[in-house]
């Protein structure tokens, strides 16, 4: 039977040609009405949310449901990212994907759980044949959790397309009310390339906006010359939700003509890192607001941009007056647009921004060694989106590179020569980012004689540190000797002072168990149903070891019928 069903699903699939937004093919993930926390597209550190955020309120283990037919095709179970997700490959060739579980469906749970004792691992990744977990619209196939790094029960949910690109649900029919225009909370003026001006600076400068009857804002006259662009700080909001949410669409006119256009449609996972090209990066870097720039960087390899005239830059000749707008909508047609006079002016700059220079220039589009100090950097070809002067120093014990308000694209080497070290101690020590209030970070790293490295894309305040101290184990909800005869779980919390928890492993009498770790929690947990000891007995074997191969052993025994 399973068989003939599989065979179904591929017919079916043959015969469909992958429509763009099928409207109504697709039903809501759960049984709940859909209010969101998250939105697709969202700006989000280094990435955009590549799916939607729906509230389970406030609560895990609400059912969740195929969206349509189709297969199973991949599960994957990790203590950070999605934590436990389902991906659902369906016959006209979209897969959704369902995120931040608290545990699968009886039939999928049970085919994972013998591939992680097969494997002796939590995490997991799987791959299952096409034949092997068919579903059908509307079939139980999880309970919705908190897994991974989500901040609170919700369920993710995405929809991607044959190229695995992820789309946003909310053009495939999904009714989710929303009354609200966007917000707008600042609007800025750029002044782009060295000959152009803005009241007097070539710093960016905040509009001031005066708000009209309806959605609409006026901003005071600017005067500039040469080239200048926008930028927006702003965000949506879904009815029957607080969440601040991103804007669908950002569009710019001038003279009534539009010259620039992006949305968020859809995106590609390999592109999403260049958010850090859309957003103003320092100002993120230095006060966590996102402005999002109306003109496109040479660096900025987006696709999400439908319209792009002169890459959004707008070209001020002295004694012309321009009628620029900006307009911020989301995909339920609400609008709030900004009116921005422009008078082209010759002027003086009064107010020049200011430049850093230092002794070392790094050039992006080849490899950079530098060597400071004690310590050797190593920037491969493109790890940074542009040149810059950038700032490096040792103070003591400490390596300065830079700080962090320069986009990264991808990881460096930073290499330190350990001085006057123990080598009886050698493997406890690590290398620490050094947060703005000291707190000590670790950074993966590995050992050659005395030199430590690490590859990293923090920037900021480096030393080397010392972890000369074990995990720490205690029982949550259970004593040495107690009997656990009504018990449904077994649960430990586990802490590491300096370097991290790194591993775990557990066993009772000699058997490996399957323990869950929830990182936010610092819990483990184990499920007693999993296995049928034959005996009332238990010896339970917890080992913890973290980043520097410190280790705890935490034994204790149990009783049970």
């Amino acid at each position: 039977m399973r068989t003939l069903i599989f065979c179904s699903l591929l017919i079916t699939q043959f015969l469909f040609s992958q429509q763009p937004y099928p409207k109504d093919y697709f039903q809501s993930p759960l049984a709940v009405p859909i209010v969101l926390s998250g939105s697709f597209g969202e700006l989000r550190s280094n990435h955009f949310h590549s799916g939607l955020d729906i509230k389970t309120m406030q609560r895990e283990g609400l059912d969740v449901f195929a969206t349509a037919g189709g297969y199973v095709s991949r599960i994957k179970i990790q203590h950070y990212g999605y934590g436990k997700a389902i991906y659902i490959t369906h016959p006209n060739g979209f897969t959704t994907v369902y995120a931040h579980l608290q545990s699968f469906g009886p039939k999928i749970q049970q085919y994972v759980k013998e591939q992680q004792y097969k494997k002796q691992s939590y995490e997991i990744e799987l791959f299952p044949k096409p034949e092997e977990l068919v579903v059908g619209k509307g079939d139980l196939i999880a309970y919705s959790g908190n897994t991974g790094g989500s901040g609170g029960p919700h369920l993710h949910y995405e929809i991607r397309n044959a190229k695995a690109e992820p789309m946003n649900p909310l053009l495939f029919g999904y009714d989710v009310k929303d009354t609200t225009p966007p917000r707008i909370l600042g609007v800025y003026a750029y002044a782009i390339g060295n000959e152009s001006i803005i009241d007097n600076t070539n710093n960016k400068i905040e509009l001031r906006l005066t708000k009209q009857d309806d959605n609409t804002f006026v901003a005071d006259k600017i005067y500039a010359e040469g080239t200048i662009g926008l930028g927006v700080e702003t965000y949506d909001q879904f009815d029957m939700a607080y969440n601040k949410n991103g804007a669908y669409k950002v569009c710019t006119t001038v003279e009534g003509k539009r010259n620039f256009e992006y949305n968020f449609a859809s995106f590609s996972f390999s592109e999403s890192r260049y958010i850090n090209t859309l957003i103003d990066y320092p100002v993120y870097a230095n006060k966590r607001k996102r402005i999002q720039k109306c003109y496109i960087e040479p660096y900025n390899k987006l696709s999400i941009y439908d319209k792009k005239d002169n890459n959004g830059l707008i070209a001020i000749e002295p004694g012309n007056t321009y009628n620029v707008s900006l307009e911020v909508s989301d995909l339920a047609g609400n609008v709030s647009i900004v009116h921005i006079p422009v008078e082209g002016k010759k002027q003086e700059l009064l107010r020049a921004k200011t430049v850093f220079k230092s002794d070392h220039y790094l050039i992006s589009n080849r490899d950079n060694i530098f060597k400071v100090g004690n310590a050797t950097l190593y920037f491969p070809e493109n790890s940074f989106y542009y040149n810059f002067f950038i700032d490096l120093q040792q103070s003591g014990d400490t390596i300065k590179i830079h700080k962090d308000e320069v986009p990264m694209r991808k990881n460096y080497t930073l290499s330190i020569a350990m001085d006057a070290i123990d080598n009886k101690d050698i493997d406890k020590y690590f290398i620490a980012n050094v947060s703005d209030k000291g707190h000590l970070s670790y950074q993966n790293t590995y050992r050659k004689s005395n030199v430590l490295s690490t590859r990293t894309r923090a920037l900021g305040n480096f030393v080397i540190a010392k972890d000369s101290v074990a995990p720490k184990i205690r029982p949550s909800n259970f004593q040495d000797g107690q009997w656990l005869s009504n018990f449904k779980t077994l649960k430990l919390i586990i802490t590491d002072d300096l370097s991290g928890i790194n591993s775990y492993r557990a066993k009772i009498n000699n058997q490996w168990i399957l323990m869950e770790y929830e990182y936010k929690e610092n819990s483990l947990t184990y499920n007693l149903s999993d296995i049928d000891f034959k005996d009332n007995t238990h010896h339970l074997e917890v080992v913890v070891t973290d980043n520097v191969g410190n280790s705890t052993t935490y034994t204790a025994v149990f009783h049970q019928k």
